[in-house]
């Protein structure tokens, strides 16, 4: 395979990534490391840099867009970025101790647990009950669009759970190259009692931030290649850009039901890859 070949094969295969990261909110990280160690044969570490890169490419193309049409939830974001980015540094610290058999294993069980989460997730309900005090003193309610093109409202629970979800979410960020959105979607979503839309949107928001905070480590290693990095980017960016496009009409069953599909097929191949690798 030729350089040029294997650039568009990679860079193709980011738009893809890109896309279902935005759509789900999980970042696009969480395709791209299991394309480029199982696909390409990359070492996991360089994989890992390259991802969190694109990652960054991700929330970029697809966070601006959320913005604007009304779904993302900017202050909850920068709230819970402050555990995401504490927990990114120390993720990344311990990534440098990890062997990499290790890091493939605790992906593949990352993965398997996502698949489940997003086939047993609930359909989120109109909000009627009362606002959390913290909610209300931290001025963290709010409303989204919905297909009828009215305003429905929402208000956040339990937050101190959801900012400790996200130090671990930050911590998984560094240690195998995802946005983390595994962890974001479901604190918001299942922990938080966020809608779906406003998890996901909010959680491509955050997930830049948290992979720029590990990928400086990663950057200070030598283990961002940017061969790799240049092509999976600029993928991932174009796949984030069609996602904020298709979102707003987008069926969320049939996105969580095609996600578990997908992810399931590659952990089981990251897991059998990490076992056989020690």
């Amino acid at each position: 395979m030729t350089s040029a070949v294997f650039t568009l094969i990679l860079f193709a295969s980011s738009i893809g990534a890109g896309l279902l990261g935005s759509l789900t909110g999980l970042g696009g990280g969480i395709i791209i490391t299991p394309i480029l160690v199982l696909g390409f044969g990359v070492d996991i570490r360089y994989a890992v840099g390259a991802s969190l890169i694109a990652v960054i490419a991700t929330s970029s193309g697809a966070a601006a867009a959320f913005v604007r049409e009304g779904f993302t939830n900017v202050r909850i974001a920068m709230l819970l970025e402050v555990a995401t980015v504490i927990g990114a540094i120390t993720g990344a610290l311990i990534a440098a101790k990890t062997p990499p058999g290790g890091i493939l294993l605790v992906f593949g069980v990352v993965l398997i647990y996502t698949a489940y989460s997003s086939i047993t997730a609930k359909t989120s309900k109109p909000f009627d009950g009362p606002i959390d005090p913290l909610a209300q003193k931290l001025k963290l309610s709010g409303t989204y669009p919905t297909k009828d093109g009215t305003l429905e409202a929402y208000s956040p629970r339990r937050i101190p759970l959801g900012f400790a979800l996200m130090y671990g979410a930050g911590v998984l960020s560094a240690l195998i190259g995802i946005g983390s959105g595994v962890i974001k979607v479901l604190a918001m979503d299942r922990a938080m009692g966020l809608p779906f839309k406003v998890s996901t949107t909010t959680s491509n928001f955050m997930i830049g931030v948290t992979a720029a905070a590990s990928a400086g480590v990663y950057l200070h290693r030598g283990q961002i290649d940017p061969i790799l990095a240049a092509p999976v980017a600029l993928g991932a960016l174009v796949g984030a850009y069609l996602g904020a496009k298709i979102l707003p009409g987008a069926n969320v069953v049939t996105l969580r039901r095609i996600f578990a599909a997908v992810v399931v097929v590659v952990a089981l191949q990251m897991i059998y890859k990490g076992v056989t690798s020690w």
